[in-house]
């Protein structure tokens, strides 16, 4: 059991950086089972509450992971290269369908916005100690919430929908917590679940957002949080329905210690309605980002959460950055009581060009979906093959490899940048791309 690497130390600390120089080198590969602790400790002659003390500090690291009767083994390491490193670059002539931006000519114009939040600013200068939500910002943004129906909560700010969901499962999780994640899902947290230490479990998604019997079965092996998509999931654009909200609410209710992580990726983008989930659970947050209707460079994105969930996300918060700026939420607040966008005509906007292709490709006989949002998912039957095809056919799209674990091979479609014109000649090229049609499954 001890193999061919020599663990050494004699103190705790001393045997944890042995196993840590091992994984570095390679020599522990991951996968690779430590020997039981007494096992060590008699070899190393050493108590075994010292290499207990040991084990404990590389879980923590996110080093090594137990399971049980199977022992302690070597993790596997997080992704060093990021997910969204897997895109296809558009040459000259060829039209760029995968980088997932939305229409600049439906983005406002920032500058009167950034102009009343310097106004603001010129009169009473933004230093340190002060609050970090600007209230009437943290206010309109409660409001916005109540209005859907979200359950009350302190309101905190981040750096975007990411920043937020890493800050919640950093207060909560531990390395080696499984985190169930939706497949295919949202590339960045994929990727971040991994890189925190944690396992990623996948659960399947339809239209109508994850499945319950995948969210039953994960949460019953020991799943200690789920993350959720409620409206324009990426990539598949499912959104979470009535129905379905109230079976999940139904399967959460059975595990009130389970983590809760909302992620309303179509806010302000898309027509249907936000069935939220939270509340069902001990502890939850719910994120709201600018991102899709107010401009990605923003980097302003609202939380709100459990008492406890809040507070750990904002104290750890002060720690670092300190805060989101506040001349930031300012000019965010203008956009939003100003109306400088017409949410509705937005949604409208990327409902038809997405609603277009997907009746397109279905007359082509491809199987697609896009239930919401400015995505639209197809599958496949080899990915490669197809991403060259399209590249040939001047389309490039995004790698399904990017939002996938286990599901099968796809690629995504961005329509934002679409015209009525370019529906028909897209969906030839896909349909000549995508190979014999097959039913759809997400899980």
């Amino acid at each position: 059991m001890l193999g061919d690497y020599r663990i050494s130390g004699r103190r705790a600390s001393e045997i944890a950086a042995s196993v840590e120089r091992g994984v570095g080198s390679g020599d522990l590969p991951p996968g690779h089972v430590l020997p039981p602790m007494r096992e060590l400790a008699a070899h190393l002659e050493v108590n075994p509450n010292t290499v207990a003390a040991a084990y404990r500090t590389l879980r923590e690291r996110g080093v090594i992971e137990t399971a049980g009767r199977r022992g302690s083994r070597v993790r596997p390491r997080p992704a060093s290269t990021a997910r969204g490193s897997l895109r296809i670059e558009a040459p000259p002539g060829v039209r760029d369908l995968g980088e997932g931006n939305p229409d600049p000519g439906l983005l406002p114009a920032l500058g009167p916005a950034l102009a009343v939040a310097a106004a603001v600013d010129a009169e009473s200068p933004g230093l340190y100690g002060e609050v970090p939500v600007v209230p009437e910002f943290a206010a309109y943004a409660r409001g916005a919430m109540d209005a859907d129906k979200v359950p009350d909560g302190p309101v905190a700010v981040t750096s975007g929908s990411l920043d937020a969901i890493e800050r919640v499962l950093a207060a909560h999780l531990r390395p080696g917590d499984a985190v169930a994640v939706e497949d295919p899902g949202w590339g960045s947290v994929l990727d971040l679940v991994p890189a925190l230490g944690l396992r990623a479990v996948p659960v399947g998604v339809d239209d109508d957002g994850p499945l319950v019997a995948d969210v039953e079965r994960v949460l019953r092996a020991g799943a200690r949080a789920l993350v959720v998509t409620d409206r324009a999931q990426n990539p598949t654009g499912a959104s979470v329905s009535a129905a379905r909200a109230r079976e999940l609410r139904a399967v959460l209710a059975g595990h009130p210690d389970v983590l809760l992580i909302e992620d309303d990726h179509g806010h302000a983008i898309v027509d249907l309605p936000l069935h939220p989930l939270a509340g069902t659970t001990d502890h939850w947050a719910f994120v709201r980002s600018v991102a899709k209707a107010y401009g990605p460079d923003l980097r302003v994105a609202v939380l709100t959460g459990d008492p406890v969930t809040v507070d750990r996300v904002a104290g750890r918060q002060r720690l670092g950055p300190g805060w989101v700026s506040r001349l930031l939420q300012r000019a965010v607040l203008h956009l939003w009581t100003s109306g400088a966008v017409d949410t509705a005509a937005v949604a409208r906007s990327y409902g038809e060009r997405r609603d277009a292709l997907v009746r397109a490709l279905a007359e082509r006989g491809v199987a697609a979906r896009g239930r919401s949002g400015m995505n639209v998912w197809v599958p496949v039957s080899d990915e490669t093959g197809a991403i060259a095809r399209l590249l040939h056919a001047g389309w490039a799209v995004a790698p399904g490899a990017r939002f996938r674990m286990g599901t099968p091979q796809a690629v995504r479609l961005t329509v934002s940048r679409l015209t009525a014109e370019d529906i028909g000649p897209l969906a030839d090229a896909v349909a000549a791309a995508a190979g014999p049609a097959r039913p759809v499954t997400y899980g």
